[in-house]
């Protein structure tokens, strides 16, 4: 998944704040006990590491600053490739298996999973604290990068969903301030259900099938898709907690958003257009929404329109599911001491702060980053960099893409919203399926 950028702020406010607290990017040659590794100090002159970079994900400004840290340290030079999105897939799949792959790769955090089952990338979990270097890596970045406890992937970057608000729409409600609990957001919308009684008008629109809104209800109950044993997998959506989740997404629901949206999906009608068109307070969206919403309403003032991450049951922010990058090592790679060296760089503090934060604008990959942030980053987008400090991810299996492409979630939660199904039977239905598509290699 891939989230667009945001303008860049403070670039040099925020490198000097991780500066103080993050380790150095250098790497070491001494190995330390119990199978934890450094990441070596290598000599690469008259070597060439190879790097495959997707389009619109890093700057080339951003790539040139690593590869200037590189060359310095290795003597190695670095042949940039940059990739288009178009059968990426199975590009990247072919070139893994070839004798002579890239070294390192740009992969979306979902995606890491599928290539790593075949192991076709390296095993990084030896030198996985090395890698972090003093920082803790967002959640739903690093958990689909672990496969069976093992790290096959560098968190690079992320985007996150929060809720996006008209600010003027609530004022005119009598609402002041973001919600900052359940129970405030609800006093919020009833209060904006009040004011707009049109039999089209959604509080918070939040369509039914919209899986990515609904797995953040059953997350904040402590839920799961699915949980691993081994290499066996256990669908969870039986589970108690997972029902109270279903429970909670279609009172929600079923409250804020309109009837028709209950079978609906977020881009038929687009949700960012209901919005721009006054059909709605607010919607759960990723901070391009934005964009979309004054396209579509040029009128409507960057001012009138905030942000917040979801207020959870639990008491705390409900967690998101996050999009972005991970950095991944060819498995077959000539150069993997350089390749290490390479991404490490790429995910150090400080490139993170000055380049991957402050000239690209995304989310850094780690929650210290993410607080460092927090006093440059422009007001609409704290809420995003707020809802990625709480993250989840989708099962760590290459076997999930299918339970995906196949819409079989989306019609989970469409199925319990329009109450064609109780969530106990719609949890039944996914789960057996799940069982099936997610135990395959087994």
């Amino acid at each position: 998944m891939r989230y667009t950028k945001i303008a860049s702020v403070g670039a040099l406010g925020l490198a000097a704040v991780i500066a103080l607290s993050a380790c150095s990017s250098g790497g070491t040659t001494a190995a330390a006990s119990g199978g934890v590794q450094t990441v070596p100090t290598t000599k690469g002159d008259g070597k060439t590491l190879t790097v495959w970079v997707m389009t619109g994900d890093y700057t080339d400004k951003t790539i040139a600053a690593i590869n200037k840290e590189f060359t310095a340290k290795t003597g190695a030079k670095v042949n940039v490739q940059t990739q288009q999105w178009a059968n990426i897939t199975t590009k990247i799949s072919t070139a893994l298996a070839t004798s002579t792959p890239p070294d390192v790769l740009d992969l979306g955090n979902t995606q890491v999973a599928s290539y790593a089952a075949n192991g076709a990338l390296l095993d990084l979990t030896p030198y996985k604290k090395d890698l972090a270097q003093g920082q803790t890596w967002l959640g739903g970045l690093e958990q689909p990068a672990t496969i069976d406890k093992k790290l096959y992937a560098l968190p690079g970057f992320a985007g996150a969903r929060a809720v996006i608000y008209n600010k003027a729409m609530w004022a005119k409600a009598g609402i002041t301030a973001a919600p900052t609990t359940f129970d405030e957001l609800t006093a919020d919308l009833d209060k904006v259900k009040a004011a707009n009684t049109a039999s089209d008008f959604s509080p918070f629109y939040m369509p039914g099938q919209f899986w990515y809104a609904g797995m953040q209800f059953v997350w904040d109950a402590g839920g799961q898709i699915a949980t691993a044993d081994g290499t066996k997998w256990s669908a969870g959506f039986g589970s108690a907690k997972a029902q109270q989740g279903l429970a909670d997404f279609k009172d929600f629901q079923n409250t804020y958003s309109t009837a028709a949206s209950q079978t609906l999906d977020t881009d038929a009608p687009q949700q960012e257009q209901i919005f721009a068109d006054g059909k709605t307070s607010a919607i759960l969206d990723n901070n391009w929404g934005l964009g979309l919403i004054q396209k579509a309403n040029p009128n409507l003032a960057t001012d009138d329109i905030g942000s917040f991450p979801m207020p959870g049951k639990s008491g705390s922010t409900q967690p998101t599911m996050l999009g972005g990058s991970d950095w991944g090592i060819a498995a077959k790679s000539k150069n993997t001491d350089l390749a290490l060296e390479w991404a490490k760089i790429a995910g150090s503090p400080s490139i993170q702060a000055k380049w991957v934060y402050g000239t690209d604008g995304w989310i850094p990959n780690s929650t210290e980053g993410i607080k460092a942030a927090d006093a440059t980053v422009d007001s609409f987008q704290k809420g995003f960099f707020q809802a990625a400090l709480n993250s989840k991810a989708t099962p760590a299996t290459g076997d999930w893409a299918s339970l995906e492409g196949d819409k079989s979630i989306n019609q989970l939660f469409s199925a319990v919203a329009s109450g064609s199904k109780t969530p106990k039977e719609a949890a039944a239905t996914f789960d057996s399926a799940a069982n099936t598509a997610l135990n395959a290699a087994n």
